[in-house]
């Protein structure tokens, strides 16, 4: 898969090669909606005998117009999105820099550059994608401004249990803890990609050792809790159970940066700096501060098999 990065206004060239059948959306998640669009762009290209090709933006729009908290955070992160983009069989992927410059183009403009620009003869969106200056674009007018250069189809409304599928749901339901309802809108299970780092090396004195996880920068995790994992070390799966959160029998309750730590099964060797990969599969408790040691290694230690049981149900 070919990747472009486009800047506007700066440094902006816009690449020769297509001519394109193009998915156009954010796409953070690239749950089951977004891929109903990625697939119909995708059968176009072959229908039409073209490249395939998605366009995305970066970062996300909130990132621009709000601040502190009100910043939405990644479903999936940029390396993970062009992974699974990979793996649909995109043959080119558009990054577009969001910048002040980009939200003020008129919608008129933004086909200029965007549409025409880059040579895409068929477009493809979802009911609700709109560009342009305060998003005054939809795709009504995305056809409306085509001049017979290119084709629109317009995706309708996938739904999930009579509601929308959505990232915002999706943020909605990992801020639950609840990573089974997330995989079914995702149509595969969360996965998160960090670095294993130095901890307080306090699993292994418990007997259950575990590596530290440091996710990529403002990539969601899921609510605090106890999990069943499945944990991709370089190219092997292995089960584990892991914790998200403060571990209030050590520290106090009221931390608030919570922390990623998953016991591998069946593992042995040191994981510092390596990247690891875990899917979250199951959401088995709470997490809850113990009166004694003993009473935590006791809890583990059901925690392990409550979390093989899940994981071979």
């Amino acid at each position: 898969m070919e990747i472009h990065r486009l800047h506007y206004p700066d440094n902006f060239q816009t690449p020769t090669a297509g001519p394109f059948s193009l998915a156009i959306g954010f796409f953070d998640g690239l749950h089951r909606g977004h891929q109903t669009v990625i697939e119909a762009a995708k059968r176009k290209a072959e229908e039409l005998g073209i490249q395939s090709a998605v366009m995305t933006f970066d970062p996300h729009p909130s990132h621009l117009f709000k601040s502190g908290t009100d910043k939405v955070g990644y479903i999936t992160p940029y390396r993970e999105k062009i992974r699974l983009l990979q793996d649909m069989g995109i043959d080119t992927l558009f990054i577009v820099t969001f910048n002040w410059e980009l939200a003020s183009l008129s919608p008129e403009a933004f086909v200029e550059l965007f549409m025409k620009g880059l040579g895409v003869k068929h477009v493809t969106a979802g009911f609700d994608f709109t560009f342009g200056s305060k998003g005054s674009g939809t795709m009504e007018q995305m056809a409306a401004l085509a001049d017979g250069v290119y084709e629109t189809t317009i995706i309708p409304k996938v739904e999930a249990d009579a509601h929308k599928i959505s990232s915002t749901r999706i943020r909605e339901l990992l801020a639950q803890g609840d990573v089974e309802h997330t995989a079914r809108l995702l149509g595969r299970p969360f996965r998160t990609v960090g670095t294993v780092i130095h901890g307080d090396k306090r699993g292994r004195q418990l007997g259950f050792p575990t590596a530290n996880i440091a996710s990529e920068p403002e990539s969601l995790i899921p609510s605090n809790g106890v999990y069943a994992v499945r944990v991709l070390v370089g190219t092997t799966w292995y089960d584990g159970v892991c914790n998200v959160g403060v571990k209030p029998t050590f520290h106090n309750p009221n931390r608030k940066t919570p922390t990623v730590e998953v016991h591998i099964m069946d593992f042995e060797g040191s994981l510092y700096d390596q990247e690891l990969s875990l899917e979250w599969i199951a959401h088995i408790r709470s997490e809850k501060k113990f009166q004694s040691i003993e009473e935590l290694i006791e809890q583990i230690g059901k925690d392990k098999h409550t979390a093989k049981q899940l994981l071979h149900r």
